[in-house]
């Protein structure tokens, strides 16, 4: 998968930060990983629906 290639699965709220869906993201699983740089962060969903962005 593509990190660049995930799109935009919410409509944009009035201001124009990009929004995506947590579920789409880890597609429809708990985890997926994020890249910046050089650098990978693992995004995971808890079992009580809260967000955990580790390095």
């Amino acid at each position: 998968m593509s990190f660049h290639s995930i799109k935009q699965t919410m409509a944009p709220s009035s201001n124009t930060l990009p929004t995506y869906a947590a579920k789409d993201l880890t597609m429809n699983g708990d985890q997926a990983q994020i890249v910046l740089g050089e650098q990978v962060y693992t995004l995971r969903i808890t079992r009580a629906g809260k967000l955990i962005l580790t390095k």
